[in-house]
């Protein structure tokens, strides 16, 4: 029996059993969190019905069922009772003042979806669960069939709508107009820095240029005028149309449709319609900006700077990684230098990451940046261009974080290029550099490949060095525009990983802001994903190709 019993562990079978079982419990973990994130992310979007309780005590809430729990009450005789409670979330934050309330069950008399519960989803203050009692449009005042009164509430939101374009347009025109005449304000005031020893073509070029601003100001105050007044004639039609609903308490209230994103009746909608509001939910978040505290809202600009983020550090990081390793594997005489080197590299990547952080803050921002601004920009100071944090130094901080990975990569995807390749294409007359560009990269290229994957993995879900090197809560515009030069590499922007952290820890509303914690998680997760698997499309196809790697 113990013959057998050791031959059993000589085969090494307990071993492979464990790796299995290590496996499966792995998987299971990360099958696991990803259940949870799709479950609790993707069911934000989705319109639940109204429920409206009447209490025993006499208080009645509108809202949406939230979740289930169980609390602990002790009864007159001093033991200890499981009690099963209910949270609503009922919304109407300017008015109770919080969100979610939790409700005893035992304490519900009563409990119904009332037909024309309507839910309004505003720019501020959260949802308003309530019941549409009168519209206002203009000099016209609606009231009367519930259902009618929904309808003509759409049509009159339709235009409200339209009016807040034409705002935001207008609002938009203006602020180019004042950084217009700005920036000649700016270009006067530079000339009559410079011209310390004033001349006559110096003061005549001056004279020309006041003119030319006096001109350009007229004009400008012109137009602004003109669209002022377009601007304060829509605000005013705006303030005429307006919803009078009320509350399950019977509290009132005026709402202004301008200030609506959007309002339905979930009681009254089938599959279908609840579908199709549930794509455009989804849709919004993708492609909307943030609003009230980054709780509601899109994530646009949080996308926009991750995935441009991410290919600049790709950009910074793999020309390095791969010299640095060619030179190491290919030019270096091997020997202690080399292999304290290499003993470096593969303890950088065991540094924590706001380590690099501070660096990038005191070498890029401070030194670089600030030298920068001395030279290019000094007409801006103290107001700095390129010495503040911005995308551009956050992508070189972690093209420093993710170096080590691409270096050890690449090595292993030099090391495992046959020997013979190398030793044939020198002796065919090939000089080293020829023999490197022809032979070797070529067929390291999975391997350098590999890298690049394992620094996308590990740089875009990193958070700390960011939140010193230029990552923001919110950005007023992103890092890309139509404005010259296009590129704004001196801008902050928007990340996917500090909006979680911003969402979760920082928000004046945990509980709203919980939904999108899992969402913004689950959307983070997709990019990384679908970035690694076009790496590992291009590697796949670059290993058919040179068949000849072992890596």
């Amino acid at each position: 029996m113990s013959n057998k019993i050791s031959y059993f562990r000589q085969k090494g079978d307990p071993y492979v059993l464990m790796t299995a079982v290590g496996l499966i419990l792995s998987l299971a973990m990360v099958f696991f969190i990803v259940a949870v994130i799709l479950i609790k992310g993707l069911g934000f979007f989705w319109p639940g019905n109204l429920h409206q309780v009447k209490l025993k005590n006499g208080e009645v809430y509108l809202g949406q069922l939230w979740e289930r729990g169980t609390t602990f009450t002790t009864d007159k005789q001093g033991r200890e009772i499981q009690q099963p409670q209910v949270q609503f979330k009922i919304g109407n934050r300017d008015l109770y003042g919080r969100d979610f309330v939790w409700v005893p069950e035992p304490a519900i008399q009563s409990r119904e979806q009332p037909d024309f519960a309507t839910t309004i989803e505003r720019q501020e203050y959260g949802n308003f669960y309530g019941f549409i009692e009168a519209l206002n449009c203009g000099e016209q005042h609606f009231s009367g069939n519930p259902g009618q009164l929904f309808r003509w509430a759409q049509q009159a939101f339709q235009i409200a709508h339209a009016n807040r374009k034409k705002r935001k347009d207008l609002e938009s025109k203006i602020n180019k107009l004042t950084e217009r005449l700005t920036a000649l304000q700016r270009e006067l005031s530079l000339a009559r820095i410079k011209e310390k020893v004033p001349g006559a073509a110096a003061q005549s070029a001056i004279q020309s240029l006041e003119e030319k601003i006096q001109k350009e100001q007229q004009k400008i105050s012109a137009e602004q005028q003109g669209l002022t007044a377009s601007l304060e004639n829509l605000l005013r039609e705006n303030q005429k149309i307006f919803l009078r609903v009320k509350t399950a308490d019977g509290q009132e209230k005026d709402i202004h449709l301008s200030e609506v994103v959007r309002f339905y009746q979930p009681n009254r909608m089938n599959l279908w319609q609840k579908s199709v509001h549930y794509v455009g939910k989804v849709w919004e978040f993708v492609s909307a900006n943030p609003r009230e505290s980054n709780t509601e809202g899109g994530v646009f600009p949080a996308i926009f700077g991750t995935v441009m983020m991410v290919l600049l550090m790709s950009i910074a990081v793999v020309p390095f990684g791969v010299l640095a390793a060619i030179y190491l594997n290919e030019y270096a005489k091997q020997g202690v230098v080399i292999r304290l080197i290499r003993l470096s590299v593969n303890n950088l990547a065991g540094v924590p990451s706001i380590v690099f952080g501070i660096f990038g803050l005191g070498f890029f921002i401070y030194i670089v940046g600030g030298t920068i601004d001395q030279l290019f920009f000094s007409s801006k100071l103290p107001e700095p261009t390129f010495g503040t944090g911005g995308i551009l130094w956050a992508s070189l901080t972690l093209a420093l974080l993710t170096l080590p990975v691409v270096v050890v990569a690449t090595e292993e995807g030099i090391l495992a290029v046959p020997r013979a390749n190398k030793e044939g294409a020198l002796a065919l007359g090939a000089t080293r550099w020829q023999m490197i560009r022809k032979i070797v990269l070529p067929n390291a290229m999975p391997g350098i490949l590999t890298g690049l994957i394992l620094a996308i993995s590990r740089g875009a879900g990193e958070v700390a060095p960011l939140m010193i090197t230029g990552v923001v809560k919110l950005a007023p515009s992103l890092p890309v525009d139509l404005s010259f030069p296009f590129l704004h590499l001196d801008r902050k922007f928007m990340h996917l990983g500090f909006h979680i952290y911003d969402v979760g820890f920082q928000s004046p509303n945990v509980e709203a802001a919980k939904p999108m914690v899992y969402t913004t998680a689950l959307l983070l997760i997709l990019i990384v994903v679908i970035l690694n698997l076009l790496a590992i499309y291009i590697r796949n196809r670059l290993r058919k190709k040179y068949k000849t790697s072992a890596f």
